[in-house]
């Protein structure tokens, strides 16, 4: 039987990624799922990457005169090279993010939903006809290629990320550096190893144009402060956006960020309970609460309280926990040692304020460094400064209600805004919190959770979640800039808004 650092070896070269890159380096890779060393590798230096950002740019120039939709057949090949490989790609995220296998092929999933929805927008990139107020002149707005996109991605969704980005940017025409995680170096070598596949079958592509730049925080400065990159996509903590924003907003570079989620459910008395209870299940505890969109806040009613949340309970002290490759297995690790304390000092937290805690303890195992903790329902009086806080982890926080109104208050009263969710069979409830005075989040949700958006939906929320958009809808506006055109057929020269200014 093969060790788990046999086996990503075996991975890897079933990827095309060389075990060159992988056996030898300055950065040690370790498996969430046991904690073992599964390869090493190299990073890059700050000087090196400036050097490939000036390269990127110089691959953006030609780029953006390649006709949009020749552009969309490099993403839809791209797209066809990852349906081939969804189940060695998919394993390879489940053992180095922690992820169950079926979450890890449903990343892959999304990697390849997003090249078809992008191959299809290389196609309709298309501005606006603006009625003009003078005679015999036309007005439109038309969208050009931005130029070098960063991307700067998390390790719990170590590739659908950069696809988010790298799909639609290169089909706009720009071009693509990417900073991974770096606790997630090997699932993005071999995502550019795929890549490097399509880009082959494509043809001749300009060199540098989608760029792996694997470092530390002084590579992320460089993507941040480069003046040769108009737009960063970052993703990661609340902090991190504190650092990040104002260095590009210094330099009036656009950002997309997708920071922290303190995502909220409001359990109404009509609501279908098996189904809120399903959702929940999944929201609250998949990914081992390691999503942006784990439900991390549960308001309940209380006249369904006390019948809710014993059956609650019974889920999370019979959810299975343990190696996320095995079948049955609903609950896998958490990514570090970090994660984990950080875990224990925010229940430590919520015990010394009163709360009851259901859960939350160390599933022991013979792999000392692999932290498996059984998910923890916390059942509080108020929203207390720790429930305010996001904490990347499975904690699920309880309040009551008695009215809708105060529902709601507890709902919006966090810094974050990124996902919510409502369960009921009230339709005025249900519209009252998808209006303008319900939910103030970028995603609100009715009778399904808080997780699993799909590609077609923009992405992103308000607040400290950071007010960017990722993935569907017109999102792809953000990686082009827009130009205003008018156009005067005519022999009069007449101005707007009746501006008289003639000359002898």
């Amino acid at each position: 039987m093969m060790t788990i650092r046999q086996e990503v070896e075996a991975l890897l070269a079933a990827l095309g990624v060389p075990s060159s890159l992988t056996t030898s380096g300055d950065l040690t890779v370790r498996t969430p799922i046991t904690g073992e060393i599964i390869a090493q590798v190299s990073t890059i230096t700050a000087e090196a990457a400036k050097a490939a950002i000036a390269k990127a740019h110089a691959a953006y120039l030609e780029w953006r005169n390649v006709p949009a939709p020749k552009r969309g057949e490099l993403i839809r090949l791209l797209g066809e090279e990852l349906r081939a490989n969804i189940e060695p790609l998919g394993r390879l995220v489940t053992i180095e993010s922690g992820k169950l296998l079926s979450e890890g092929q449903g990343e892959v999933q999304e990697m390849i939903d997003i090249c078809t929805f992008a191959a299809g927008l290389s196609r309709q990139l298309a501005g606006l006809t603006v009625p003009s107020e003078r005679a015999k002149h036309r007005m439109m707005e038309t969208w050009h290629s931005l130029g070098v996109v960063g991307v700067i991605s998390a390790f719990n969704f170590p590739v659908a990320v950069w696809s988010w980005n790298a799909a639609l940017a290169l089909v706009c025409g720009d071009a693509v550096v990417w900073k991974p995680s770096e606790k997630t170096p090997l699932t993005a070598l071999a995502t550019q190893a795929i890549f490097e596949r399509a880009a082959k079958k494509f043809g001749a592509i300009p060199a540098g144009l989608a760029t792996l730049l694997i470092g530390d925080a002084k590579v992320g400065e460089q993507l941040v402060d480069s003046p040769l990159i108009p737009l960063v996509s970052a993703t990661g903590s609340t902090a991190m956006g504190r650092a990040v924003a104002p260095r590009l907003a210094a330099r009036f570079a656009k950002a997309i960020l997708e920071l922290g989620g303190n995502n909220a459910a409001i359990v109404a008395p009509s609501a279908d309970l098996d189904l809120t209870l399903r959702a929940i299940a999944f929201s609250a505890m998949g990914t081992a609460g390691q999503r942006c969109t784990t439900l991390r806040r549960l308001i309940v009613h209380e006249s369904i309280y006390d019948k809710f949340i014993p059956q609650l309970k019974k889920v999370y002290s019979s959810v299975v926990i343990g190696d996320p490759g095995a079948q049955g297995t609903l609950v896998g690790p958490l990514i570090d040692e970090r994660s984990y304390k950080a875990m224990q000092g925010a229940l430590e937290e919520a015990r010394s304020a009163g709360a009851t805690i259901t859960g939350g303890e160390r599933i022991e195992t013979a792999d000392v460094e692999a932290f498996y903790v059984r998910p923890a329902l916390v059942e509080v009086s108020s929203q207390t400064e720790t429930v305010k806080r996001e904490t990347f982890a499975p904690i699920l926080y309880v309040l009551k209600y008695s009215d809708f109104a105060g529902a709601l208050g507890l709902h919006n009263d966090v810094p974050q805004g990124l996902s919510s969710s409502i369960f009921t069979m009230n339709l005025r409830e249900a519209e009252l919190f998808l209006s303008v005075t319900g939910s103030d989040c970028g995603i609100a949700n009715v009778n399904i959770g808080t997780s699993g958006a799909e590609i077609g939906g923009a992405f992103g929320g308000e607040k400290e979640t950071g007010g960017g958009r990722e993935s569907g809808s017109d999102a792809w506006k953000q990686y082009m800039r827009r130009a205003t055109n008018t156009i005067n057929y005519g022999t009069d020269l007449p101005l707007a808004q009746g501006v008289s200014f003639d000359i002898a």
